[in-house]
Order: C-alpha cells, then sequence, then structure tokens
C-alpha cells in the first residue's frame, strides 16, 4: 500500500514541476519581450515549489503512520498452529493492554457467550481503508469491548466441587457427573492390661474396613446476570462396605466378613455464588458463594445397626456397625465460601476458603435389631474449616490441566453439650489433578484425580463430569 501510494505522489510531483516550465518555455520562444509576465510564471513556479514541499511532508507523515499501522497489524496477527511462526514485534501500548489477558483483550465475544479459550486477534484501531474520522470511534469500540470482557472471570479446568466460573446471564448449564471414592482402614483396639511388655491379658479388637462409593449426580446453574449464579445438585448414592473383624467382647479366634450396602437418594444441595470486583490483567476476581445441604437422602439413624437391644453401655451384643448404609448425613448444613481467582497468562492461579456448619438436632434415636430405638439425645457435629489452592494451565485453545490440593479440618461431635468420647478433630488432605477438554462450543469433558494424604481421607478418588451449555 505505501508503494502505490508513493507512486502516485511521484507522478503528481512530476505533473506540478514540467507544467509551470513547459509553460515557461512556449512564452519564452513565442513573446521573448514579455519580462513582464515570465516574472510573473516564476513567481507561480516558486509557488508551485512550495506547496510540492508541503506535499512531500504530508507524503512523509502519511509514509510513516501506513508503517506504524501495519507494523502494529503484524505484530498482533495470530501465531500459526504449528508454532513455526512468531509476532514480528510488539509495541508498548499493545504490549500493556495484553499484558496477564492471555492475548484474550485483542477481541471481545458476545455479552450473553462464555469467552473461548484462545480468541483470534483483531487489530485494535481503524484499518487503513477507513477514513481517519472513524478513529475516535473506533478506539471507543475497543475500549468499551475491552471492558465487558475484563468483567467475566478467565475459564479455568473444573477441579473442585464449586467452580471458579460464573455463567452469564441467560445461559444454562446441564453437568451429569459420575464420582468413585474408595478408602481403606485398619483399626485395632486393646481391651485389658498388660502384665509385662510381651503379655497382654484381655481381647484384641482387629477390624479392616473397605468402603467402596459411587455417587452419580445431575448439577443444573444459570446466571441471574453477569455477576451472579444459582446451581441445584441432585446426587444418588450408592455404598458398599467389607469390614474383616471378629465379634467384639466375646474372645472368639475366628475372624468373619461383615458386608452391606445401601443405595438411595442423596442430600440435595443449593448454591449461589456472586463475583464482588471487577477484576482484569494482573488483578484478581473474588466471587463469595454460600451453599445449603438438605436432608433428603436416608438418615444414618433410621438404618437398623447390628445390636441386640443397644450398641453402648452394658448388655451390648453384635457388631454395632449398620445393617444398610445411609446415604445421608442426617444434618441441616450451611457453608459459606470465598474464592479467589488471579490471571497470569498462560495460568490462572485460584483458591478458596470455607466454612460449613450443621445444625444440631435434638431427640435423636438410633434403631437396633428388633425395632427397638435406642435415645441418644442433642447431637451437635463439628464444623468444617476447608481450603484449596492450585493452577489452572492452558495447554492449547481445547485442553486445560489443573493441579491442586485440598484441606478440610472437622471439628469434634458433641453430644448432649458434651464431647463424645473417642471423638477427636479430624484433618482430610487431598492432591487433586484435573484435566479438562472442550469437545465443542457447548460441550466439554472434565477429569479430576484425587489421592488421600491423611489417614481418614479416601485412598482415591475419580471424578467425570461433562457440562452442557444451552
Amino acid at each position: 500500500m505505501s508503494t502505490h501510494v508513493a507512486r502516485l505522489g511521484a507522478a503528481s510531483l512530476a505533473a506540478l514541476l514540467l507544467g509551470p516550465v513547459a509553460q515557461a518555455q512556449e512564452v519564452s520562444a513565442a513573446e521573448p519581450d514579455k519580462t513582464s509576465e515570465l516574472a510573473t510564471l516564476k513567481a507561480e513556479l516558486a509557488a508551485q515549489r512550495e506547496l510540492v514541499d508541503k506535499l512531500m511532508r504530508e507524503l512523509q507523515a502519511q509514509r510513516a503512520k501506513i508503517e506504524r499501522i501495519e507494523e502494529r497489524r503484524d505484530a498482533t496477527q495470530p501465531v500459526l498452529a504449528d508454532n513455526l511462526s512468531l509476532p514480528p514485534r510488539l509495541d508498548d501500548s499493545l504490549l500493556a493492554e495484553q499484558r496477564g489477558t492471555g492475548g484474550q483483550n485483542a477481541g471481545a465475544p458476545a455479552q450473553n457467550q462464555r469467552p473461548p479459550s484462545t480468541p483470534a486477534p483483531v487489530v485494535p484501531g481503524p484499518a487503513p481503508s477507513q477514513p481517519a474520522a472513524r478513529a475516535p470511534a473506533q478506539a471507543q469500540q475497543n475500549t468499551a469491548t475491552r471492558n465487558q470482557k475484563d468483567q467475566r472471570p478467565p475459564e479455568v479446568a473444573p477441579l473442585f466441587e464449586a467452580p471458579g466460573v460464573l455463567t452469564p446471564r441467560g445461559k444454562y448449564i446441564l453437568e451429569p457427573a459420575l464420582q468413585f471414592g474408595y478408602s481403606s482402614s485398619n483399626r485395632v483396639a486393646l481391651v485389658g492390661y498388660t502384665v509385662i511388655p510381651a503379655l497382654l491379658i484381655g481381647l484384641v479388637d482387629v477390624r479392616e474396613v473397605k468402603r467402596n462409593t459411587f455417587t452419580g449426580s445431575i448439577t443444573g446453574r444459570t446466571g441471574l446476570n453477569n455477576r451472579m449464579e444459582v446451581e441445584v445438585k441432585v446426587p444418588y448414592v450408592y455404598r458398599s462396605d467389607a469390614t474383616v473383624s471378629r465379634e467384639i467382647f466375646t474372645g472368639t479366634a475366628v475372624e468373619r466378613v461383615f458386608d452391606t450396602s445401601g443405595k438411595d437418594l442423596g442430600d440435595i444441595e443449593i448454591a449461589g455464588r456472586y463475583q464482588l470486583n471487577n477484576g482484569g490483567a494482573d488483578k484478581p476476581y473474588y466471587i463469595g458463594g454460600l451453599r445449603y445441604k438438605s436432608t433428603t437422602g436416608k438418615d444414618p439413624f433410621e438404618v437398623v445397626t447390628d445390636c441386640q437391644t443397644r450398641c453402648i453401655g452394658e448388655n451390648v451384643t453384635g457388631t454395632g456397625l449398620p445393617l444398610s448404609l445411609p446415604t445421608g448425613s442426617g444434618f441441616h448444613s450451611l457453608q459459606g465460601s470465598l474464592t479467589w481467582l488471579f490471571p497470569s497468562d498462560p495460568a490462572v492461579f485460584f483458591g478458596n476458603l470455607s466454612y460449613l456448619h450443621n445444625f444440631k438436632r435434638s431427640n435423636v434415636q438410633r434403631l437396633v435389631r428388633n425395632g427397638i430405638r435406642e435415645p441418644l439425645g442433642e447431637l451437635s457435629p463439628g464444623g468444617i474449616i476447608g481450603f484449596n489452592f492450585g493452577m489452572g494451565l492452558a495447554l492449547n485453545d481445547k485442553a486445560s490441566l489443573s493441579l491442586g490440593y485440598d484441606h478440610s479440618t472437622v471439628a469434634r461431635m458433641k453430644q448432649n453439650g458434651r464431647t463424645v468420647p473417642g471423638s477427636v478433630r479430624t484433618q482430610l488432605g487431598t492432591l487433586l489433578l484435573g484435566f479438562s477438554y472442550r469437545l465443542n462450543d457447548k460441550r466439554s469433558l472434565s477429569v479430576a484425580v484425587g489421592a488421600g494424604v491423611t489417614r481418614d481421607t479416601p485412598d482415591v478418588s475419580l471424578t467425570v463430569r461433562m457440562p452442557l451449555s444451552f
């Protein structure tokens, strides 16, 4: 384009320079004695030269402007898929606009659409073929689109239970999920006294418990506006336990396996999340959340326990284990949380701090064999303080990888205002690895694997999710 402009400028200059000279020659040949007219022509020639000099200066300015626009356009062109070509140069203004955004501020999606992982950049500012008068309007439009983009948190691969990105207004997401958990534990209890270090008088209770839990759930969420979303989760739980033990207080030397299982609807959950601030490039996002858990699952105090008349105190017979497993906690719960997101291209760092409060129950009774109910009084489960943190990394425009750690501290349980004997504070720690792949614009697949790092945490957990957007 610059070559074409140069050619047009050279042609114009030649016409302006040669025209007055030819006229002067004709006047000199025809009327050599008319010196006054020659002086007039010379004055016109000088004026034309001044005009040519002015046009040359304007031409040089236009050529410099065109070169800057072309360099800016070349610097913002997308990198090839095979990573063989790189942008030649980035000026300071463009670099300031793109820093910490993953190259997503160059364009903006529609208001009610989730932004793609790697949008194609566009030239910031007017195209060279547009009139210069449209430059301010185009700059305002680019600024508005960047502001709209900054209003939405960056997307990360879902790793923890609460997603890190809010659903835009008018969007509906249906997320079927399947979770598997396995845990095993060994318990050795010595009931008696030691005469010498090698001689024990009494009973040894050894139990090995293996637990398998399958949870299928369907979650639906939608955005009330661009800053708030609501969510409903309906789980279905199947559990199976196998306990290898000896019957307590009988002194038998024969081990037996106690198998039990249970399946039913789990505890339905309702949650809401709100974006507290306007984050952006090199600025964190803060998202507050509130989640309520109901008691729609099978109550643990309604399943029959393997005791003849009672499970505590004297005359205890049986294993003390439930004949069928519950699928719910039996307590209403309310959890508040604060999520932190910090984009730093090409990664997104995130963290979460939460507290779950379990509401106490009065007049609780446990069901044992023969339809007998054993009164337990008032039960108050301990609260749970939890936190997690991690990093999401985009591998390409479709795949992302997440690494994180989740930890929960469970307080002691109280019965009738007193701490239950044997109840201790429990620490649950899990290392998590997540992978997400976008199948198309409306469907993606996420897989998360967790490994327990404390004794009370499940040994392994596997979660598969497939969010569907509408």
